[in-house]
């Protein structure tokens, strides 16, 4: 956690992969064949992910979208997140691998400590959980969750995730149940926590947020914005890492201008190799790029050739 003071620094080796360094890094969102209303192919995904990897990008982000809700119009990738993300362990070699972000009130949060640990030993440590309260109404109920207690669910939720991670046979107690001492919740995580990032507000302060999280993963904003964002940030937080995603598409012509899309934008290369550039200089730590395309391989290559490598 943040004191305000000191550089962004966890022995986590996603965390490390994504924020160690002074440059800004890219990660890339699931589902890589662009499938939102369905479940996607296992194979096809996977081969997109090692080569994502590969042509450069530093994360891999999943989802955790219980339901599907039609009306929102995007199944989130369609698998859970916690198999989904072993499996993709299984298939790469170093690349982070984050949620984004994982519905806390939802989930019971000794069922996500586990479910968050046992994905970061079969990674080796490579693990960065987004978190969140969540933002799809009928599920609160689908769930026998009061969505006015969100707030309250997520800093609770957090408090369990970190004491039975990092002690033994813990006690504890809360609205979600109690511990007391006589049971523990195993495996620990390969390097006694894992980083957690609260997405948006997630019902909270950003003062709470400074003080609780290892990170703040936020949405597309634009850049007048993001940088007061970052600096209110970084007076709370320090080097506390910024992240934020972003939707590419890439237009054929790589001279296109900047056309606006929901939470990003549509143009060519050239604009979004200055745009992020910009974004470096402002001090943005990661971007979750999510990309818009017919072949999405092709748009991977294009986009880590033209903007990654050149960054």
């Amino acid at each position: 956690m943040s004191d305000g003071t000191e550089t962004a620094t966890h022995e986590n080796a996603g965390y490390r992969r994504l924020f160690e360094g002074d440059g800004l890094t890219f990660g890339t969102s699931f589902p890589l064949t662009g499938t939102r209303r369905s479940t996607p192919a296992v194979d096809e995904e996977l081969r997109l992910a090692r080569h994502a990897e590969a042509v450069g990008f530093d994360g891999l982000w999943a989802r955790d979208v219980p339901t599907y809700w039609p009306r929102f119009g995007d199944a989130g990738g369609g698998f859970d997140t916690w198999p989904w993300l072993s499996h993709v362990a299984a298939h790469t070699d170093a690349v982070a691998l984050g949620t984004a972000s994982v519905v806390l009130p939802l989930r019971h949060p000794l069922h996500v400590a586990k479910a968050a640990a046992t994905v970061d030993r079969l990674s080796k440590g490579r693990l960065v959980l987004g978190v969140a309260s969540g933002d799809r109404d009928p599920e609160f109920p689908a769930f026998g969750v009061d969505r006015d207690e969100r707030g309250a669910r997520v800093r609770e939720s957090i408090e369990v995730l970190r004491t039975v991670w990092r002690e033994a046979f813990p006690e504890l107690d809360g609205e979600w149940g109690r511990l007391e001492g006589d049971l523990d919740v195993l495996p620990k995580p390969t390097s006694g926590s894992i980083p957690l990032l609260p997405t948006g507000y997630a019902r909270q302060s950003l003062e709470w947020i400074a003080d609780h999280g290892d990170g703040w993963l936020f949405y597309h904003l634009p850049d007048e914005t993001l940088q007061t964002y970052l600096e209110q940030w970084r007076s709370l937080a320090g080097e506390q890492p910024f992240a934020i995603a972003v939707r590419v598409e890439l237009a054929a012509d790589p001279d296109a201008d900047p056309e606006p899309r929901h939470l990003g934008y549509h143009a060519g290369v050239e604009w979004f190799r200055e745009y992020f550039a910009r974004l470096e200089g402002y001090g943005l730590d990661h971007v979750i790029v999510g990309l818009e395309a017919e072949e999405p391989e092709r748009a991977l290559t294009t986009f880590a050739e033209a903007v990654i490598e050149e960054l």
